[in-house]
C-alpha cells in the first residue's frame, strides 16, 4: 500500500512550535496550495488549505526557518484522525505528516542580487571542445 503526498505551496502563517510532554518537538502550519478549477482554463484556480505536521528534527527546522508566505515543498503521508472536542462533539481532522521539506523561495534579493555587469558573457569559443577520440567514438555515429 502507498500513502505519499507531495505538495508545493505557501505557508499561511508562521508555524506553531510546541513540545509533547516527553519533550518531542512538533511543528504545525498550514500550506496554501493552488488547484485548477477547470482543466480547460488554467487561469481559474481554487486554493486548498492543508494542515501540515512535522516532528523531531524536521519540526525544529520548520519552526526556525519558516515564516508566513514562504514557498515550500512538502513530502509526507496523509493521516486522518478523530478526537472529541471540549464541547463533547466528535471531530475528524485530515493532515499531512511531513517527512521532508524544502524551501523554494530565493534568499533576500539583497543577499543574492548580482549586477548584470558582474556576470561575464561566455561565447561558444570559450567552451572546452570535447575530443571523443579518447573513448573510441567518432562524430558519425549511426544514432
Amino acid at each position: 500500500m502507498l500513502n505519499k503526498i507531495i505538495l508545493i505551496g505557501r505557508t499561511t502563517a508562521a508555524p506553531q512550535m510546541r513540545y509533547t510532554q516527553t519533550g518531542k518537538p512538533v511543528c504545525s502550519f498550514t500550506l496554501a496550495v493552488n488547484r485548477m478549477k477547470k482543466a480547460t482554463d488554467p487561469t481559474q484556480q481554487n486554493v486548498d488549505f492543508i494542515n501540515i505536521v512535522a516532528w523531531q528534527n524536521l519540526a525544529e527546522i520548520c519552526g526556525k526557518y519558516l515564516e508566513k508566505g514562504k514557498l515550500i515543498y512538502v513530502e509526507g503521508r496523509l493521516q486522518i484522525r478523530s478526537y472529541t472536542a471540549q464541547d463533547g462533539s466528535k471531530r475528524t481532522v485530515a493532515e499531512v505528516i511531513a517527512s521532508d521539506m524544502g524551501m523554494l523561495d530565493r534568499k533576500n534579493s539583497s543577499e543574492t542580487q548580482v549586477a548584470k555587469d558582474e556576470i561575464p558573457e561566455i561565447s561558444d569559443a570559450d567552451l572546452p571542445q570535447s575530443d571523443n577520440s579518447d573513448f573510441g567514438m567518432s562524430d558519425d555515429l549511426p544514432f
